[in-house]
């Protein structure tokens, strides 16, 4: 049987225009396709922060909006579990704790909970609209503007899995943290091809946060004695090394954001001063929202109103809790109650982050009680920009 030779030539023409072909096909078609790399239909949102910055404020501003999920630092679990651990082991338990919560996957509490629960089991479940409105609790709207103590009294008793039920139906899951110490350890999250993950970094003047903290002595000492790895021994941080860790993660955060950042971060990061919201708080908030990807409402608006324009700075016993206080009062306080000698110290073991975020020292105790004297320096809006970040990797 005689054989037909054709040139090699023609052959390699042909598989070429076969390829091409198929090439041409397949893009065609899989523009009609779902894309495997689109984002997921949920938006997560990491509020990072640290103790007494103002962290739970900022958590109601999203918890109170009725497309958010919230939870307010479900790490506390971890903690509580696993004390004689340091900050720095604990990181990877936290961080695994917070994508499944993010996932809506809340069989992850079965470590540190592992008895029959209720929403009560949950750590600081109150402040959570969503666990306080249908489907979680059938007492409030999803509309409506919950309060801690009324929630207490209402949803409790309703039964844990309500929390996971709850999650599933909202469009943004919003999670306020203060146990993340190194924004590289969030890495394998913010690469997570299920999550669509922005991370909003809230700091504060350190001053400021060790007159909060010291309303606060003891509810702190366990946490204090895990940043500084006691081995589970408590700490009352009279010489400020907490202060210390706190500050230096709060550098390393924005260094690592701003300096040089892997591109998976663009568009992902924004710091906020606490000073600055509390200044401004509806353009501030508006801000936060944008880049949440969400709407104020004409109710939340007169909720922030209210909670940031009331009398005083508020009462020893609310430390913990969002009441309608002076925010521009709270967010000076420390100039006339600390003295300048701890002070002086703290600006001692923060310096770098004072200068770093944006705050004045101060060298006298007459600059410190002058309110007419700025120390919260305007925002440099043109330190980082995206647009310039041209990444070589």
């Amino acid at each position: 049987m005689a054989r037909i030779r054709i040139p090699s030539t023609i052959v390699i023409l042909f598989v070429m225009v076969q390829t091409g072909f198929l090439l041409f096909m397949y893009a065609r078609y899989s523009s009609f396709m779902p894309q495997s790399e689109e984002k997921p239909s949920q938006v997560h949102i990491l509020i990072l922060s640290s103790w007494r910055s103002g962290s739970s404020f900022v958590g109601q501003l999203f918890s109170q909006h009725p497309s958010v999920f919230y939870l307010m630092e479900p790490a506390w679990h971890v903690w509580v579990t696993m004390y004689q651990n340091s900050a720095k082991v604990l990181h990877m338990a936290v961080r695994d704790l917070v994508r499944s919560v993010f996932l809506c996957d809340m069989s992850v509490f079965d470590a540190y909970m592992p008895w029959k629960r209720n929403l009560s089991d949950l750590f600081q479940w109150a402040v959570s609209r969503a666990l306080c409105s249908a489907p979680a609790c059938d007492s409030f709207q999803r509309t409506d503007i919950t309060s801690e103590m009324a929630c207490k009294t209402l949803c409790g008793r309703y039964p844990f899995s309500k929390v996971e039920e709850a999650c599933k139906t909202y469009s943004h899951v919003v999670i306020k943290e203060v146990r993340f110490f190194d924004l590289k350890v969030l890495y394998p999250l913010l690469t997570d091809p299920s999550l669509n993950l922005k991370i909003i970094h809230l700091v504060r003047d350190p001053r400021a946060v060790v007159k909060s903290r010291e309303q606060s002595v003891k509810a702190l000492a366990r946490d204090n004695g895990i940043v500084l790895s006691t081995n589970g021994t408590k700490v009352e941080d009279s010489k400020y090394k907490v202060m210390q860790e706190i500050c230096r993660s709060h550098v390393q955060i924005y260094e690592t954001a701003t300096l040089k950042p892997p591109n998976f971060l663009k568009d992902r990061y924004l710091m906020i001063r606490f000073e600055d919201l509390v200044r401004d708080p509806l353009s501030e908030i508006s801000e936060m929202y944008k880049f949440a990807d969400l709407s104020l409402t004409p109710m939340l608006k007169s909720w922030i109103y209210n909670i940031t324009h009331g009398q005083g700075p508020g009462k020893k016993k609310e430390a913990f809790k969002i009441t309608s206080r002076d925010a521009v009062s709270v967010s000076q306080a420390w100039r006339n109650v600390l003295s300048f000698q701890k002070i002086k110290k703290i600006q001692e073991v923060c310096r770098g982050a004072i200068n770093m975020l944006g705050y004045q020292l101060v060298d006298s105790e007459k600059e410190q009680r002058d309110l007419s004297l700025d120390l919260v320096l305007p925002r440099r809006q043109n330190q980082f920009s995206w647009s310039s970040f041209n990444p070589k990797h």
